[in-house]
């Protein structure tokens, strides 16, 4: 029985973290994201009209850091390299503060983000509406 709880812990210390977001919500808390992102689909449909300061955010969940069409800063893609990938938690633990974001994941004290935007709260709420608007696997 102890072996058994062991790797019951094991096992779910292991599973990905999942942001516990409300698509919805987040829908109406991206409109603090649209001066600077769009949401545009690979055919070319306007999901969201917006900014183009930022990266189109179609498919960033799922999608390697720093690799879309989009002229990224340095420390961003070396995140990338490095196997980062977005998924709900981290782009909303992102979102909240991309600086020291992309300090804690590169364990580098000068790393920098271009986003200098910082989405106080509801950045679970807007990975989830990203993630309902992406392409569905």
């Amino acid at each position: 029985m102890t072996r058994t709880f062991a790797a019951l812990i094991a096992i779910s210390f292991a599973a990905p973290a999942f942001a516990e977001g409300d698509a919805a919500a987040g829908e109406k808390a991206f409109s603090k994201c649209k001066s600077c992102h769009m949401i545009v689909a690979d055919d070319g449909t306007e999901i969201v009209k917006g900014g183009k300061t930022g990266p189109n955010l179609y498919g960033v969940i799922g999608r390697t850091a720093g690799t879309a069409d989009f002229k990224y800063g340095k420390d961003l893609v070396a995140a990338g390299e490095a196997g980062l990938t977005w998924d709900e938690a981290n782009l909303a633990e992102y979102v909240a503060d991309p600086r020291a974001f992309l300090r804690t994941t590169l364990d580098d004290s000068k790393a920098k983000s271009r986003m200098s935007f910082k989405l106080k709260k509801g950045g679970e709420d807007v990975a989830a509406y990203l993630a309902s608007v992406g392409p569905q696997s």
